[in-house]
């Protein structure tokens, strides 16, 4: 059974407790370790907790137990992190899209490599979007539809490979057909025009960070 959308809620420091209202009634939860503790605490009803269980509590993990969330445990010398593995059982799931409840400010690693992870090739099928604290993360194949504020920063970032082709409209500094290479600052803090943008890319994958009030 195919999903429309499926959200995650990762480990590290606690999503913003507005995110909740973002998540649509019914949407199953796949929560990554101290996740689960953190979508508990957002009143989400948690379907699936992934990871090796080193940081969630034990009363998280017992209230879990006992509603009946399917519990996934992995050895903790694995090779993906947690949040991989909630992202394989989300996909798993077929849904149109996945949505990504994080906190912001934790280990520098952490949060370049889960930047990385939702780039990653394996999720080409379905739009993948997270919500990072203030921020806002949209992984960009082919064209998206963005939804801002006039005067919102969004800055466009190439993940891994050179993204090809680069148009984007409703943004006040244009790229018609650009080239934005992995490590180039060309795509940083665009503004955008009006309520909504459109960024269309050729070939590769971009990252539209749109980083809220508090940046």
């Amino acid at each position: 059974m195919s999903e429309e959308i499926v959200v995650v809620v990762t480990g590290g420091n606690p999503p913003d407790p507005r995110s909740a209202a973002r998540v649509p009634p019914g949407a199953p939860v796949i929560a990554a370790d101290r996740g689960l503790d953190y979508a508990l605490a957002l009143g989400l009803d948690v379907t699936v907790a992934v990871g090796d269980f080193d940081s969630v509590t034990t009363e998280a993990l017992a209230a879990a137990e006992q509603a009946g969330v399917r519990i996934e445990r992995h050895p903790p010398d694995k090779d993906a992190t947690d949040l991989e593995l909630a992202l394989d059982a989300a996909i798993g799931m077929a849904p149109e899209r996945i949505l990504v409840l994080a906190g912001a400010g934790g280990r520098l690693d952490h949060e370049l490599s889960a930047l990385l992870v939702l780039a990653s090739d394996r999720y080409a099928a379905v739009d993948v979007d997270a919500l990072v604290g203030a921020a806002r993360v949209h992984v960009v194949r082919g064209s998206r539809e963005l939804v801002g504020q006039k005067g919102e920063l969004c800055t466009l970032l190439a993940a891994t490979r050179p993204a090809v082709g680069v148009t984007t409209e409703g943004l006040q500094y244009p790229l018609r057909g650009e080239t934005l290479e992995p490590g180039s600052s060309r795509g940083v803090s665009n503004v955008f025009e009006g309520e909504a943008a459109r960024i269309e890319v050729e070939q590769g994958v971009l990252l539209a960070i749109l980083p809220g009030a508090s940046s």
